[in-house]
């Protein structure tokens, strides 16, 4: 069989068959020898950023690296400024892979992997699944994602659906009609996993606890369901096992990063080791022991188009105890959960819908730091921000539409600049948050 995943991959120029090779000697390194090999790679992206990239070397401070814990913390808040003025000697805008991170922080900001590291990437991606006996080339997925709705980026993503063997389930709208047609889907096609937003497929599974229906029962050669962006609650996680009939699996990542976490079979967290390396830090960004909670830190291994040395991601979490350098799990991760917006026509929306929001108005020009949409009626939302300028009418209008777009007519809006935003407890600024009675 023809592998049209990686096919397609290579011919839009990342190297995959190379990183397949560089991952394999990396999961191949016994345990007695990983510490060496992650902090001789940390180091030496550390190295390679001080010498090469300019605004990483005004970033630290130094033109030489010295001492690991004394390499400052980033931050989103200091990716705010054009690509171009964060990308490494030899790099530009056209030789690189660009994409938008999804602003669900709050902070959003376009950022830029080296073709090998994007390589790798999917790599590690196409390893992870394959513990459960998923290959990209070949397993069907049923995948419950959004879509851009302008005809180039919505045909754009429909062909790498197509070279995924992907069938997507737009999740703008998640009422009974579009889940009822949803499940007629399931009984059409040979699905062999779900993957996608967690608020998302946690509807799908109390639609069908509604129906009665067991999912297995209609799709019979269904193996696991792959969930991400979103906090996985227990009971949740109970419900799909129940009304799907496969093991449910949890995914942590970023975008900007790869893979954070992904359950391994025999069900813990597992922490990427092979690309990135993460630390849990105290509010004095001082590494705490396994056990311990505190601040998320990640370091990209391989990125050598954008440095992410030491990112605080805005993520809370704990590192188990039997955690090692070679196979670190994850305890705990606090946060990551989005509200479901119930619109006037009875149409619902998870919070993920402004993810695509946020992708089709953000400019690279680092202007709106922060933001957080607030709906406080069914046809009301109010969007507080922070920026340099005031946003424009203009612009006020562009987002208006773009939000009218993915949702339905008739909403209003109140737009309001704000010095800061109010953050959680744990310091996470969740982007959208439902102050109505969710029925």
């Amino acid at each position: 069989m023809l592998k049209f995943f990686n096919i397609s991959l290579a011919l839009n120029g990342f190297p995959i068959k190379k990183a397949i090779s560089e991952l394999d000697k990396t999961v191949a390194i016994p345990e007695i020898d990983y510490q060496k090999f992650v902090v001789e790679k940390r180091n030496q992206i550390v190295d390679y950023h001080l010498k090469i990239n300019k605004s990483y070397r005004e970033f630290v401070g130094q033109s030489i690296f010295e001492n690991w814990e004394k390499i400052p913390i980033q931050t989103k808040k200091d990716f705010q400024k054009p690509l171009s003025e964060r990308l490494s000697d030899g790099f530009t805008l056209k030789n690189v892979y660009v994409n938008k991170t999804s602003g669900s922080s709050g902070d959003p900001f376009i950022f830029a992997k080296d073709k090998f590291c994007h390589a790798i990437t999917w790599a590690n991606i196409i390893s992870k699944f394959g513990w459960f006996n998923i290959d990209f080339n070949s397993s069907k997925q049923a995948r419950f994602y959004g879509i851009p709705l302008d005809f180039i980026g919505n045909k754009k993503e429909r062909f790498k659906d197509f070279l995924k063997n992907s069938y997507r389930f737009p999740i703008f709208d998640l009422s009974d009609t579009f889940l009822e047609k949803t499940l007629k889907k399931f009984h059409q096609k040979k699905f062999d996993y779900i993957n996608g937003y967690t608020s998302s497929i946690v509807l799908f599974a109390k639609f069908l606890q509604k129906k009665n229906i067991v999912l297995t029962s209609v799709c019979p050669t269904l193996k696991c369901c792959v969930v991400t962006s979103e906090m996985l609650f227990e009971a949740d996680k109970i419900l799909m096992e129940t009304y799907f009939g496969v093991p449910i699996i949890n995914e942590y990542g970023a975008s900007e990063l790869d893979l954070i976490a992904f359950q391994n079979p025999k069900g813990d967290w597992q922490v990427n080791s092979e690309t990135l390396f993460v630390e849990i830090l105290d509010e004095n960004n001082t590494v705490l022991p396994y056990g311990k909670e505190g601040k998320i830190v990640i370091t990209s291994l391989y990125n050598k188009a954008h440095p992410f040395i030491r990112y605080d991601i805005g993520d809370v979490g704990i590192l188990d105890e039997k955690s090692t350098f070679k196979k670190p799990i994850l305890k705990k991760l606090i946060g990551r959960t989005n509200d479901v917006a119930v619109l006037p026509s009875g149409k619902i929306a998870p919070g993920l819908t402004f993810y695509y929001v946020t992708k089709s108005i953000i400019e690279d020009d680092g202007n709106v730091k922060e933001f957080v949409i607030k709906q406080t009626k069914t046809d009301t939302f109010e969007i507080e921000y922070v920026s340099e300028i005031v946003l424009t009418d203009k612009q006020i209008l562009n987002i208006e539409k773009a939000i009218t777009t993915y949702l339905e007519n008739g909403l209003l809006f109140n737009f309001t600049r704000k010095d800061n935003l109010q953050r959680s407890k744990s310091g996470k600024l969740k982007q959208f948050v439902s102050l109505i009675k969710q029925l």
